[in-house]
């Protein structure tokens, strides 16, 4: 389970680009009833989703020659320059090189071996998100890869995360957890790409990040109420919740889940 008890290798920060801020904000703001500071005048219309005053997410708008308006996870390093090094060792790229944030810490936007764009945040006076695993907030994190394996050795020589075979109705399911976290660390998963069925009109690798709600039926028809669209309906795992997947109305890709942990 993710929380803001942050270990190195573990998402500590979110954020999407997209290209309509002010429709964004309206979208989330509707959907999980999050409310959005600007991070000032010197911050490009970078900003933060909060809820109940307490940060979940970044936003930024994009322009139509970047990238299409996607979120992306970051994951805590302590230190940002050694690992996009590690990450053009181990078959990579750095999109964005390591820079500081105004103090607040080190990020930077890497590529995998197959291409999936991920962040990385290295902690200064923000540390991640301020709530995570609550309604409303990043609670799991899925990688869909053509190639398990490799993304596996990947992430290990990049993050040190490590995998674990977890029984799951129809087979297993590749888990994730950083470096000497043990199963409670577990924040996500690795998924073959051919068995995501949204994915069937192509798209490529991705990171999906999961938010965890109180009512996954709700929020599918909400989701189309406010101009988004339905990837995969409403389903539940026996044993993991019930999930859906989503693409806001400018192409971001998320999923939402209420976890049978949340259920009383």
């Amino acid at each position: 389970m993710l929380t803001t008890r942050f270990a190195n290798g573990a998402p500590n920060w979110i954020d999407v680009t997209t290209s309509d801020i002010d429709g964004t904000r309206s979208f989330y703001g509707g959907l999980f009833g999050w409310q959005f500071q600007s991070a000032g005048p010197d911050s490009g219309g970078y900003g933060f989703f909060q809820l109940d005053g307490r940060t979940v997410a970044g936003g930024a708008p994009t322009t139509p020659d970047q990238a299409p308006p996607a979120w992306t996870v970051y994951f805590q390093s302590e230190d940002a320059q050694a690992t996009a090094k590690a990450a053009e060792q181990a078959h990579g790229r750095v999109l964005f090189q390591p820079m500081d944030v105004m103090g607040q810490g080190h990020m930077a936007v890497l590529a995998d071996q197959a291409g999936v764009p991920f962040g990385i945040w290295q902690p200064g006076q923000t540390k991640g998100v301020d709530v995570a695993s609550e309604p409303g907030t990043l609670c799991w994190v899925e990688l869909y890869t053509p190639d398990i394996a490799a993304a596996a050795a990947f992430y290990h020589q990049v993050l040190g995360l490590e995998t674990s075979a977890v029984p799951f109705p129809g087979g297993t399911y590749t888990c994730v957890n950083p470096a000497d976290g043990g199963d409670d660390a577990m924040f996500g998963g690795i998924v073959p790409l051919a068995d995501d069925p949204s994915e069937a009109g192509g798209g490529g690798p991705y990171w999906l990040p999961y938010f965890e709600v109180e009512d996954t039926d709700a929020v599918v028809d909400k989701v189309q109420q406010l101009g988004g669209k339905v990837r995969m309906p409403a389903t539940t795992v026996e044993g993991v919740g019930r999930m859906a997947k989503f693409t806001d109305p400018y192409g971001a890709r998320f999923a939402v889940i209420r976890s049978e942990s949340q259920q009383g």
